[in-house]
């Protein structure tokens, strides 16, 4: 049975609506690949690192966070470079930057051995990689999540919040046959 992602953002929901979001989407584990744990705005202090751990244990949700996996500062102000190039602010990103997104590859996620996170992923459980931008092609989330489909059969969906207080699920990654093979045979 391939193990199970989902991928979250903090922009565009509340505390309630996001533990909603996480219980309806069966997740047992939260993964916080953020550099910074805190969130800028009142309306994001629930997303601040200790308040967010204290919902998820009260929601019976695990917490882990993996700063191997964030972006540096330095790429993220490159990325902030491109916001402004653009005339876009972080959260009405779309997409991620080229450079920002080639260099996050080779120098962050190419570094880190994913093996030791894949296995720990509970399973019977879905797990969740946290960050703060709504949309997920806009997040080095998706980065993770691609590598984690690609190389090592893991499924994953993005979640989105929508107005209104619900959340969509979109865009699956499905793992590939040679992930599949590659994950059998370890």
């Amino acid at each position: 049975m391939a193990k199970r992602v989902v991928t979250v953002g903090v922009y565009g929901f509340n505390g309630e609506a996001f533990l909603d979001a996480l219980r309806g989407a069966g997740v047992g584990l939260l993964l916080d690949v953020r550099q910074r744990r805190g969130v800028r705005g009142a309306e994001y202090s629930w997303a601040n690192s200790r308040r967010l751990q204290a919902a998820l244990a009260g929601a019976g949700i695990a917490y882990q966070h993996h700063k191997q996996l964030a972006p540096t500062t330095e790429l993220r102000e490159l990325q902030y470079r491109e916001d402004a190039l653009l005339g876009v602010g972080k959260r009405s990103r779309s997409e991620l930057a080229s450079e920002y997104r080639d260099r996050y590859l080779r120098e962050i996620l190419d570094g880190v051995d994913l093996e030791p996170i894949v296995e720990a992923l509970p399973a019977g459980q879905v797990s969740a990689l946290l960050c703060v931008e709504r949309d997920p092609g806009a997040c080095h989330r998706s980065l993770i999540a691609e590598r984690l489909a690609v190389e090592h059969g893991v499924a994953v969906t993005h979640l989105r919040p929508h107005s209104g207080g619900s959340t969509s699920r979109s865009d699956s990654l499905r793992p590939t046959h040679s992930s599949r093979r590659r994950a059998a045979s370890m």
